[in-house]
């Protein structure tokens, strides 16, 4: 009897190192076994961080490490849009997913799960508007309130007092720290992840609409039974914004996950 030959998956995985050794450790061990058994690629693109996370990611045979050296003073935005370009220019699978080094999948069923909902017509992604669960009364409390800044700015504005631009109250955009591309479709129409002045993928999120793309959303309770995320986890890892509140969410995630994949330091 011949031995069936493996069918590979038809995505990949990217995700952007920036000086959060901890976080990408945790990221990739979580990520190791997933690739073996299911046969995705995994590439990883580092921004010059020239630390121990460096030294890290090269020590790794089984990813596609990709070493980019961001000209001075890039911006974040830039250097993380400009990074998965790279990753985009060099894949051949017809979806790529997004992932953050503090995002920490679980669950590898996520992979499936959102693959299903972007192989259907004419969805050319699939995300989450959330980066962090925050329960549905959380998250509908977080709607109420920005409803009321945003039409307490206009107002203020309206009357002539000095007062901050308000901002959308409705998330729009999909977040890159757990999203799926049709990088094929995105090849064919020359669109990239950075596109203008805004975060990796926004530009082409309303591009994409507008040349009548569906953006597949899940709902955050979905979503986060599969993964964790550490909002700004990327930020809290490489030493900035250590007064952030967020930096004690950050150590304590980052510590059960260790613990949990006996990852010692």
């Amino acid at each position: 009897m011949r031995e069936r030959k493996a069918v590979s998956p038809p995505f990949s995985v990217v995700l952007v190192n920036y000086k959060t050794y901890e976080l990408t450790r945790v990221c990739l061990e979580l990520l190791r076994e997933p690739a073996r058994q299911i046969g995705f690629t995994v590439w990883v693109i580092d921004n010059n961080s020239g630390d121990e996370s460096t030294a890290y990611l090269r020590s790794l045979d089984w990813i596609r490490l990709i070493e980019r050296m961001p000209p001075a003073n890039e911006a974040g935005f830039l250097a993380h849009g400009r990074a998965l370009d790279l990753a985009l220019d060099q894949a051949t699978t017809e979806y790529l997913f997004l992932l953050h080094t503090d995002t920490f999948v679980h669950n590898p069923a996520i992979f499936k799960l959102m693959l299903d909902q972007c192989q259907k017509k004419k969805v050319i992604a699939v995300g989450c508007l959330e980066q962090i669960y925050r329960g549905e009364l959380g998250i509908y409390w977080r709607i109420v309130s920005r409803f009321l800044k945003h039409y307490a700015r206009r107002a203020r504005i309206a009357f002539g007092l000095k007062s901050r631009q308000p901002k959308p109250y409705l998330e729009r955009y999909i977040k890159s720290f757990c999203a799926l591309w049709n990088i094929k479709v995105m090849k064919e129409h020359g669109w990239r992840f950075e596109m203008g002045d805004a975060n990796p993928s926004y530009v082409m999120q309303d591009r994409a609409i507008e040349a009548g793309y569906t953006i597949g959303k899940l709902a955050p309770r979905r979503v986060f039974k599969y993964l964790d995320h550490v909002e700004s986890g990327t930020v809290s890892g490489s030493g900035h914004n250590k007064r952030q509140r967020r930096i004690e969410s950050y150590n304590l995630l980052l510590a059960q996950y260790q613990k949990k994949i006996n990852l010692s330091e």
